[in-house]
């Protein structure tokens, strides 16, 4: 794995105080503030700046360990506020109680004089702090100069976070530790690590040494190549020489709490049950279903050694990370082997369970008591609501905002993680222009645009909403370079919206403010995404369409996929065009056997030139290419002309492509029918946009 050494990492950190330009302006800090009054005059900081602050032991400690880490003057000790003279920063915390409208809420006043930060909370100075950094200028000569300015913020929501997977691919603490420096100058307070999976187990448990000797490493490095490879997904021991992978030692953790603690941000540990546990079931088969490894994915809720397993582990989770919430999982449970298992079965008999997703839930629910008795909260995916929610669980809501919807009427909190803005794993451009992704696409754009408070719920059930998170997944992320690309500016985005007020929020300031931090990002080492080069939506996505067929009935002489619907009957002959996504609401899915199969009607008999439809392929998801179209048509709707017949090798190499189908010509007729089947070899979905007549 990449180390950064510590020199690198102070010069990186130092950067953070380089904004551009000649002149501070308010316009410069990410995310958006709440009020700012620009001013007369100018602020020179230089090494002769005294940094003052009225905190005192632990407080001004914990402060002077991340100044120390940051460029003079602000790594030579804070002194007592009463030296606030002349030119100086002073750090204040009020006498105001603090309160949750008050806990990160902060004032910045400068003048030619001074800078002076004031908050109720150390949360609320450090805040303050990164405005002030982001607001200073540094010219040629290396004079850095702040505008006079007054600031008023506070945050919309109190979560605002980042999930970080590492168990697909395991990422150093280096790395961590150096994301973390970039989420706190941002004011993002959470980074939620989703420590275990099928992928392999990234966190030291005492108890259960197999869990790092032997589940944390797998014979290839690259997840794409273990988990479709011939070897069948099989882990190995740590001193086999094909050994790749990590984990994160006790006092790894430790570090890293630490590390995180002195930036305000909060680490969340995820610890995955009763699902996506290979890694587990495999080091421990006992714990599964038929009690064999590489069997199953779900751990056998039947079993009394599982929540024995589940309890020693977590309370050893418990004493590393003082987190408020222990992220449980929850989702994707496959439950098929609890169907036949005698202990689940006998489970479900005894505790007068109906079904497996009650069984899920009651696992759920024991899991929780068991995490209150210690003093913590539960926080999982949305689905751990099948079969009823744990009292006092909290949502994290991935599939749409429906769980979270109904978390937040049911009396719970959810944090707003929706896939369609939040999941940072797909295409942030045009696919073909960016390196390999799950799918989707993501544009920055997309991600600013999210509101976390849905239209559905009233001005008290909104207050539930606890924050906002965005998520990276890295299946197809084997490189830290390539996590970093995915990351930003796509997080300064879920930042602002996750801090500012909405009515503060303009996409054409933020992207500007963007492209400026995109360039510092890149001057202090990271590897963002280039903004600056971003080609954006498909061309075709962004075109009105006019044609014969616009609005013109439809009928589906097989039917469309519910999942996938769009707009239902209207979606084909609608003018909308698909981007670069098939998950975008304009494309239309198609799983039946006889895939797409409908009947266009002109509702005149007209003269046609061209018949045409864009598909999609993106072979992750299987969604394929149609193996053979034809289009035919009819003046009475009963005898049709059959007008091509187009066949298509389709090539799983192809990742993504689009490809247009069609026929050019002339022809008389009232009736189109257009069919797009699959091939034998590669079955899946079909999916289309529009059917075009011109």
């Amino acid at each position: 794995m990449k180390r950064h050494t510590l020199t690198l990492c102070a010069l990186l950190l130092s950067a953070f105080f380089t904004v551009g330009g000649s002149k501070a302006q308010a316009q410069q800090v990410t995310p958006a503030p709440l009020k700012v009054e620009q001013r007369e005059g100018l602020f020179r900081i230089t090494e002769a700046t005294v940094l003052c602050t009225n905190l005192k032991g632990k407080e001004k400690k914990m402060l002077e360990t991340y100044l120390a880490t940051l460029p003079a003057p602000y790594n030579q000790g804070l002194k007592s506020a009463k030296k606030a003279r002349g030119n100086s920063i002073l750090l204040e915390k009020t006498e105001t109680a603090p309160t949750a409208d008050n806990a990160e809420s902060y004032t910045l006043e400068v003048t030619p004089r001074q800078a002076v930060i004031r908050a109720a909370t150390d949360a609320g100075l450090f805040y303050g702090l990164q405005t002030l950094l982001q607001l200073t200028d540094t010219d040629a000569a290396g004079n850095r100069t702040v505008q006079a300015v007054r600031v008023e913020d506070a945050p919309r929501f109190a979560y605002r976070g980042l999930m970080l997977d590492v168990s697909r691919h395991f990422r150093s603490k280096e790395f961590v530790k150096k994301q973390m420096d970039a989420l706190a100058h941002y004011k993002l307070n959470r980074l939620h690590l989703h420590l275990t999976d099928g992928a392999g187990w990234r966190i030291e448990i005492k108890k259960y040494p197999r869990l790092t000797e032997f589940a944390a490493w797998r014979p290839e490095a690259v997840w794409k190549k273990w988990w479709f490879g011939s070897e069948g997904r099989k882990y190995c021991e740590q001193d086999d020489p094909r050994a790749q992978g990590g984990f994160y030692t006790q006092d790894d953790i430790r570090e890293l709490v630490e590390y995180a603690a002195r930036r305000h941000i909060t680490l969340i540990p995820e610890i995955e049950m009763p699902a996506h546990s290979e890694e587990v079931l495999a080091a421990y088969p006992e714990l599964s279903c038929t009690g064999e490894p590489y069997k199953h994915a779900d751990f056998c809720v039947g079993n009394e050694a599982t929540f024995a397993f589940l309890e020693d582990v977590l309370a050893e989770v418990m004493e590393l990370f003082p987190s408020e919430y222990i992220h449980i999982g929850g989702d994707e449970a496959g439950k098929a082997a609890w169907k036949t298992c005698p202990k689940c079965q006998k489970r479900m008999k005894d505790e007068n369970l109906k079904d497996v997703n009650e069984l899920q839930s009651y696992l759920i629910h024991r899991i929780e008591v068991f995490l209150n008795a210690h003093g913590r909260k539960l926080l999982g995916w949305d689905e751990i609501m099948e079969g009823g929610l744990a009292p006092n669980a909290t949502v994290m809501s991935w599939r749409g905002e429906e769980g979270g919807i109904n978390a937040v009427k049911a009396g719970h909190r959810a944090i707003m993680t929706p896939g369609s803005h939040c999941y940072l794993d797909g295409y942030q451009d045009a696919p073909a222009s960016q390196p390999e992704a799950i799918g989707g696409y993501l544009p920055l754009s997309k991600v600013y645009s999210y509101n976390p408070i849905p239209a559905a719920l009233s001005e008290e059930e909104a207050r539930l909403i606890y924050g906002v998170q965005g998520n990276l997944w890295t299946e197809y992320i084997p490189t830290e370079e390539q996590c970093e690309y995915m990351i930003y500016p796509r997080i300064l985005a879920v930042a602002e919206v996750a801090w500012s007020d909405p009515a503060r929020k303009s996409y054409a300031d933020f992207h500007a403010r963007a492209l400026k931090a995109v360039e510092q990002l890149k001057q202090k080492g990271y590897h963002p995404f280039d903004l600056m080069n971003e080609i954006g939506d498909r061309p075709e996505s962004v075109t009105p369409v006019s044609h014969l067929a616009l609005n013109k009935p439809v009928t589906y002489n097989a039917p469309f996929n519910q999942s996938y619907a769009a707009r239902g009957e209207k979606s084909l002959t609608d003018g909308r065009r698909g981007n670069w996504t098939y998950s975008d609401g304009a494309w239309q899915g198609f799983i039946s056997r006889n895939r797409l199969d409908v009947t266009v009607d002109l509702e005149a008999e007209t003269d046609i030139r061209s018949i045409s439809a864009d598909f999609i392929q993106v072979v992750g998801p299987e969604v394929f290419l149609p193996a053979e179209v034809i289009i035919s048509v009819s003046t009475d709707g009963t005898d049709y002309q059959e007008l091509t017949r187009i066949s298509h090798r389709v090539d799983k190499a192809d990742a993504i492509v689009f490809k247009n189908y069609g026929w050019q010509g002339e022809t008389k007729a009232r009736y189109i029918r257009y069919q797009a089947r699959a091939g034998k070899e590669f079955g899946g979905w079909v999916f289309t946009d529009e059917i075009v007549v011109q």
